[in-house]
């Protein structure tokens, strides 16, 4: 028995569909991964190769929680995106070996306070404080990879308050779910538990308190909160 001088964490878990909870470890984020959101973010999505932030496990919100608006923003921005949950690890997975790695996937909203992003990227600072704060990760159910055996297409939907805000297809990704985890698995030794949130399509935009965000990945399922 370890005798910790503190009481250990808890250990942050995501609902299973079909019974169950999957154990995370850590969340990785692909930034720009869709070419129109790399545009309207005023970058070339044609001439870089993907790039990688990572929140903190608790940071995510289960089961359509509301998610609390958080401090020191007054741009709170959502990004609707098609989570992968790792279940077997590895370190240089080949891209045709990388989809057997894959446990599961999920809906999922990396929220950003993008003032904090935008003032960090002008500073030549990192993001860490506009992208892994308190309950900035809303994410559905995972469903089993069975559930959903080909990643390379799919729609992707957000609406808030009913009206659609984002919507595209996994096909407009730039790195597909395979080459996203066989270029991260160069860079990290990805382990079971390990969350990778595969990127946003264009139509991000701010939301306020009261908005009711629902998002939905064609074959995977949906995220649901209330900001409050």
């Amino acid at each position: 028995m370890v005798d910790y001088v503190i009481a250990p964490p808890p250990v942050a878990s995501v609902p299973v569909h079909g019974g169950g909870r999957f154990p995370v470890r850590r969340i990785f984020c692909v930034g720009r991964n869709y070419a129109e959101h790399a545009r309207e973010m005023g970058a070339d999505p044609d001439r870089e190769l993907p790039f990688f932030f990572m929140k903190p496990s608790d940071s995510l919100v289960t089961a359509n929680a509301d998610m609390p608006y958080p401090t020191e923003t007054k741009s709170l921005h959502h990004e609707m995106e098609l989570v992968v949950a790792i279940g077997t690890g590895g370190a240089d997975i080949a891209e045709a070996d990388a989809l057997k790695h894959v446990w599961g996937y999920a809906a999922g909203l990396d929220m950003t306070r993008r003032d904090l992003q935008n003032e960090a990227k002008k500073a030549g600072r990192p993001w860490d404080m506009g992208k892994g704060f308190d309950h900035s990760a809303p994410i559905g159910m995972i469903v089993p990879a069975s559930h959903f055996p080909d990643p390379t297409r799919g729609k992707l939907e957000l609406r808030v308050n009913g009206a659609v805000r984002q919507v595209s297809d996994l096909s407009k990704l730039i790195w597909s779910v395979a080459e996203t985890i066989a270029y991260l698995s160069k860079l990290v030794r990805l382990a079971p538990g390990d969350l990778i949130f595969t990127g946003t399509p264009e139509g991000v935009a701010a939301v306020v308190r009261g908005d009711v965000l629902e998002g939905v990945v064609e074959g995977v399922g949906t995220v649901k909160t209330v900001i409050v």
